[in-house]
């Protein structure tokens, strides 16, 4: 997946010719540096100085959660496509029935899901957690964040509920692929080829190797007394064994069973039922439609709730830019976001032009400069997530997922 760029700089008193005026210099035919394009972000109740520190702060660590929510969702979608992710991870991965790259290029502030009217006693009814003493936008954030967690923990029960069916069915599975010294020998094994109901008499099924046929054939009535002469017979065979049968008194068959481990004959634990074949084929079945179906349910849950979180952690960036800005620039709220998608390979001449027309704002993490009524804003706190290093002049975050893991 390519990374995109929530980025906001000053409105200059006209946000949408600032917009115009950057998008010419990156997104034009002479520069086809990226795709850009708007991010509208609805004008929040602010609150206190004090508030939008601590709210940075929270913002910034809510933010990890969310990439690991998301990316934790990618790799379930991943490891149910199996060998089919490489070509159908990407379309699995949508927003509101867009692809990712539609649904950030037309973003829209959800107004009916985080409803810009709320007033803090509606959201503490609504948030059990919600930290009170904060403005609206951190009760939005949490609520956000509460709703992750709770896909988090269904994902997860899904999950290990899948893993167990799965496991299950495997198990099944591999008693039916082998060669016939280990494999479930059920199918090979018809009515005909044993005696039944003999109070006496029984017969065993014998793997043997393929290089001792002519051992088996000589030494089989000898191995012990009280064997059938002439009664093995070969049903199956695969490229290291053949599958032979044999008929002896039911008395001497531990006897028989050790001589032939002697020989390297392997005796095979099988015991002919036809409630015990129908039962075997009954489980198998049932395990295998379970399987199917518990993988296409926690595909669809899947798909659906990385929409969910997708959605969220990009209304999450938004509040960042949000409160950034106003930490950024001051107050009144005067500033244009948009996102940004870079062409390979030309991310760092977008940064460069953005710097060059920004650089004079300068700052640093621990120097947010601004008004907020008139009072000098500048925070003392480093902010999180920037060191001095990575530290721009403008509001920058980014949006990556792990799309590419192995």
């Amino acid at each position: 997946m390519p990374e995109y760029w929530f980025v906001s700089v000053p409105g200059e008193g006209n946000r949408t010719v600032t917009f115009q005026n950057f998008k010419a210099k990156i997104a034009s035919s002479q520069n086809d540096l990226a795709e850009v394009a708007p991010l509208p972000i609805p004008e929040f109740k602010i609150g206190t100085l004090d508030t939008l520190v601590v709210l940075s702060e929270d913002l910034a660590k809510q933010d990890t959660a969310f990439e690991s929510s998301a990316n934790k969702l990618v790799e379930i979608i991943r490891s149910l496509l199996g060998a089919e992710a490489t070509t159908k991870l990407a379309g699995s991965l949508s927003v509101n029935e867009k692809t990712i790259d539609n649904f950030l290029k037309t973003f829209q502030w959800n107004t009916m899901k985080y409803r810009t009217d709320k007033s803090l006693v509606e959201l503490a009814e609504l948030l059990n957690n919600a930290r009170q003493c904060l403005a609206f936008f951190l009760t939005s954030a949490l609520f956000i964040y509460t709703e992750v967690a709770s896909i988090d923990t269904l994902m997860k029960n899904k999950m290990a509920n899948y893993s167990v069916v799965k496991g299950n069915l495997q198990g099944i599975q591999r008693r039916e692929i082998g060669n016939l010294a280990s494999r479930n020998i059920v199918p090979f094994v018809k009515k005909e080829h044993v005696v039944l109901d003999s109070e006496y008499l029984e017969t065993l099924v014998v793997a043997v190797p393929k290089t001792l046929y002519k051992d088996w054939s000589n030494k089989y009535e000898t191995l012990t007394q009280m064997v059938v002469p002439r009664s093995s017979h070969k049903i199956a065979e695969d490229e290291e064994y053949g599958l032979c049968t044999v008929t002896l008194f039911k008395r001497i068959a531990e006897d028989f069973t050790n001589k032939c481990r002697e020989e390297r004959f392997i005796v095979r634990d099988f015991k002919y039922s036809e409630d015990a074949i129908a039962e075997q084929r009954r489980e198998l079945e049932e395990m295998d439609a379970s399987e199917k179906e518990l993988w296409a349910t926690i595909l669809r849950l899947a798909k659906t709730n990385f929409g969910e979180v997708f959605q969220a952690w990009t209304h999450l960036k938004s509040l960042r830019v949000f409160v950034e800005s106003v930490l950024r620039y001051g107050l009144p709220p005067d500033f244009v976001g948009f996102t940004i998608k870079p062409k390979q390979k030309q991310d760092q001449k977008i940064l460069d032009i953005l710097t060059a027309q920004y650089g004079h704002l300068g700052g640093s993490p621990s120097s947010r400069g601004g008004h907020h009524g008139g009072e000098e804003v500048t925070g003392e706190d480093v902010i999180p997530g920037y060191n001095e290093k990575d530290y721009r002049p403008f509001v920058f975050f980014s949006l990556k997922l792990d799309t590419e893991r192995q």
